[in-house]
């Protein structure tokens, strides 16, 4: 008898509640059509087919699962159980204690090693240095994982190969954002219009609110500088956006309270749409609604609009309207309109408890 073989997609150690998780029964070998049974001692049954979809994970979803086949076309004849596979779901993000980070080559093909830096900013210069993780240093592995982060990082990766060894240029540097002990409940920033992405030559500001009298609004750029806001008013920053402004901006004040970050695209094509999406996380079970627009034109229809490169909408209507969002909404969207594309920017979502995580 052929053996089947429990797997969990994506197979991470540790799944967190309401994320989303496919077990999956596969017979390997013969193309024998199969009926599939289910043995778990969880709380909820899967259904006895192939796949069970788990769409929004919690507690009940613990326990060991494993599947057997039976034959359609003779029913008394049935696979061995499979070994068991151990579904754990955790009931809070607070404890995440690791962030695997992917490096790819544009060209992917045998040979590369991987090199694995910490972008480290360098307050005087401006600038980043690179200093090398441990174990970073020409591995095979074009992934790596960061363990119990407790700050805020950049991290970028570079190739080579050959001997002597050809090297990519360095990445661009990934923000792992840590909530950490740096930020202040009681400091905010506001992006007016509240809205991640922006057309070159807009008028933006972004204002920091809280207890404090001095603040200075900062900026890691994608190239990894750290810079301060040149044209701050009071507590608010002016930006007469450039392709340069895009990055990461946060407030910091006097005394050393930090603000939650926010995002900022500036459009890469002068004539393209730009995705209209809220600069703070949504609330699970909050509606939210994107939309599409030009610079000449705010309302557009028969828009396509994308979740991580997904398309999910393609109809007459301008927005995409969602009415109680949940953690599976969160990720990158994108909008498309009369064939040119936005960038794509990440929806956060956060669950109703998490004050500012």
């Amino acid at each position: 008898s052929n053996r089947p073989v429990v797997t969990l997609y994506p197979n991470w150690s540790e799944i967190y509640r309401g994320e989303t998780i496919t077990v999956s029964c596969e017979i390997h070998g013969g193309d024998t059509e199969w009926d599939y049974e289910w043995e778990t001692n969880s709380t909820i049954k899967p259904p006895n087919q192939t796949e069970y979809r788990i769409i929004s994970a919690s507690s009940s979803n613990n326990g060991n699962y494993r599947c057997k086949g039976r034959m359609k076309s003779s029913q008394h004849n049935t696979t061995e159980w499979s070994d068991s596979v151990t579904l754990t779901v955790s009931d809070s993000k607070e404890n995440l204690s690791s962030v695997t980070l992917n490096c790819q080559v544009e060209h992917p093909s045998a040979g590369w090693s991987f090199y694995w830096y910490k972008a480290v900013p360098d307050l005087s210069e401006k600038s980043s240095s690179y200093e090398l993780l441990p174990d970073g240093s020409g591995t095979a592995q074009d992934s790596y994982i960061i363990h119990g982060q407790t700050h805020t990082a950049g991290y970028v990766c570079r190739a080579g190969r050959g001997d002597p060894e050809y090297h990519t240029d360095h990445s661009q540097p990934k923000f792992v954002w840590s909530a950490g002990q740096f930020v202040s409940l009681s400091a905010s920033l506001t992006v007016s219009p509240d809205r991640v992405q922006h057309f070159t030559s807009d008028s933006v500001s972004l204002t920091c609110e809280g207890n404090f009298t001095e603040w200075r609004v900062r900026k890691f750029s994608e190239d990894g500088r750290l810079s301060d806001c040149r044209r701050m008013t009071g507590s608010t920053c002016n930006i007469n956006t450039s392709k340069s402004d895009t990055g990461v901006y946060w407030c910091e004040s006097g005394s050393g309270e930090f603000s939650s970050a926010v995002n900022i695209t500036v459009q890469n094509d002068g004539n393209g749409p730009i995705l209209v999406s809220p600069v703070h996380p949504v609330t699970e079970g909050a509606s939210v609604s994107l939309s599409c627009s030009l610079r000449t034109q705010k309302i557009l229809s028969n828009v396509f609009f994308y979740h991580n490169d997904k398309l999910i909408q393609n109809d007459t209507r301008g927005e995409l309207k969602i009415s109680a969002v949940s953690k599976s909404d969160e990720g990158f969207y994108k909008c498309q309109y009369s064939g040119r594309e936005s960038a794509q920017s990440w929806m956060s979502v956060k669950g109703e408890q998490d004050q500012n995580v």
